[in-house]
């Protein structure tokens, strides 16, 4: 896609330099048309261009101006290919007609599921020794592109371990100006074990030997999203949760589950997340900076089974070396904001979510507070694109770009934990960690890692971590 452009900034230049009337230095976005997109809605890819009809854009500009738009077209998830390129340039007034070609992905995805339940492919392998039974079977239907609108519709049937239900659907805009969207979801889950405790930093199991239902979650969420840019992103949610469990876990092995050896949890919460997002390639970035921050209320006064306050935030930065080095650094942090002690199951640190440090895979910290900052470096050693032809009968897989890359990476943490360090020895101590990996992206957003990595105890081992970003 880069070449057709390159040559077409060839012939718009030369123009310029020919064309006596056309010494201006902008360009003039005379017309735009949109190829490929067979279920998408034309007003979907528009939204992610940085130029509208009518528009005028500095021709030292135009090349990036054409990259950065196809970097946000391809960040909607919805596309294999995107590429911008311009056309019939009228020396006269400098006027070009624009054109976008897509290839859209493959957005659906009804799938049967064998799901792992605990928090990684590593702690499965290695801890739970590889238990059959502590896997989730159903079956998940996600459509990524309902309508047309990029709205993404999900339910889900799951058994096993964990007998779940849930539907979702969120929809990126409602309104003219493509600013406001929502998003929806109800669930309701049941589990005859759950982790109970943390002790020496692991998670302490308990299953009911009568084989009863000793854990329900049900929730109900409903968030108000504002887009007024490309990299802006802001949500407002508002979720109310009801979650009984079994009278021997609150009673007997842990009164502070929920603290006051309760056997319910009802809350309702507010939160307002706030997202900066330039990186060009959300699934595997190579440049740009990510900066999240959220807010959250859990127990507003209507029970008085919780209440808490968090403050979160991330901030990631890529930055390329060279054509196949690139380095950064991912930093996190949690601050809590009413410093009574926390029920078990809001009492997560490190070891949750995107909070990980390296060669601490197989533990948890808990804590009211946490930082985490996570540096390393890759060289891109491999970049390819596999063509199947019609060995391949869906078409959207026929083509699939891959990238390799070597890893070093490093970590460092601490985690502030008033209440339960006696336990555990991690908290309240300074935690550093590392290793090589190798970095496999498939398409434009799967991403498999396979890293070597040690702690500050020197313990080593190869851990496995997967994104497919459905």
């Amino acid at each position: 896609m880069k070449g057709r452009r390159y040559w077409s900034l060839c012939v718009l230049i030369l123009g310029c330099v020919f064309e006596v009337q056309a010494q201006l230095p902008f360009v003039y976005v005379d017309s735009i048309s949109l190829e490929g997109n067979r279920r998408t809605r034309t007003e979907v890819v528009f939204r992610e261009l940085l130029f509208k009809e009518g528009d005028s854009i500095a021709i030292s500009l135009l090349e990036k101006t054409l990259e950065q738009s196809e970097q946000l077209i391809m960040n909607t998830g919805l596309f294999n290919q995107a590429s911008i390129i311009f056309k019939n340039w009228e020396g006269s007034t400098n006027k070009v007609h624009i054109h976008v070609e897509v290839a859209e992905a493959w957005f659906i995805y009804p799938v049967p599921v064998i799901e792992l339940i605990d928090r990684n492919f590593n702690v499965w392998w290695n801890e739970q020794n590889r238990s059959l039974d502590r896997l989730n079977f159903g079956v998940e239907f996600t459509h990524l592109n309902f309508t047309g609108r990029r709205d993404k519709f999900k339910l889900t049937a799951k058994y096993g371990y964990t007998r779940s239900y849930a539907a979702n659907y969120s929809l990126p805009f409602f309104n003219k100006q493509q600013t406001l969207g929502f998003e929806a979801e109800v669930s309701f889950a049941r589990n005859r074990e759950l982790n109970y405790l943390t002790v020496g930093n692991k998670q302490e199991f308990f299953r009911s030997p009568e084989n009863e239902f000793l854990y329900q979650r049900f929730r109900a969420e409903g968030a108000l999203l504002y887009r007024p840019g490309h990299h802006l992103f802001h949500s407002f949610r508002f979720r109310y949760e009801q979650n009984p469990v079994g009278d021997i876990i609150a009673q007997e092995f842990n009164p502070d589950f929920y603290l006051g050896a309760r056997n319910m949890q009802r809350s309702f919460t507010l939160g307002y997340r706030f997202v900066y997002d330039r990186r060009d390639v959300r699934a595997y970035p190579i440049q740009g900076a990510l900066f999240i921050t959220e807010v959250t209320k859990t127990g507003l006064g209507i029970f008085d089974d919780r209440d808490g306050m968090t403050l979160e935030a991330n901030y990631d930065f890529f930055m390329p070396i060279s054509r196949r080095w690139s380095a950064g650094v991912r930093t996190g942090g949690k601050l809590s904001l009413i410093r009574s002690r926390q029920p078990y199951n809001d009492y997560r640190a490190v070891g949750f979510n995107q909070n990980n440090l390296y060669g601490y895979e197989l533990y948890i910290i808990d804590g009211l507070d946490m930082a985490i900052a996570r540096p390393f470096i890759r060289h891109k050693f491999y970049e390819r694109t596999w063509n199947f032809g019609k060995l391949m009968p869906l078409k959207a897989f026929r083509k699939m770009p891959i990238k390799m890359f070597l890893s070093a990476n490093s970590g460092f943490g601490y985690v502030h934990d008033p209440y339960t360090r006696d336990v555990n020895p991690f908290s309240d101590r300074f935690l550093w960690g590392g290793g090589i990996g190798l970095d496999i992206v498939l398409f434009y957003d799967k991403v498999i890692q396979i890293q070597y990595s040690f702690n500050h105890l020197w313990e080593k081992g190869l851990f496995l971590h997967v994104n497919t970003n459905i």
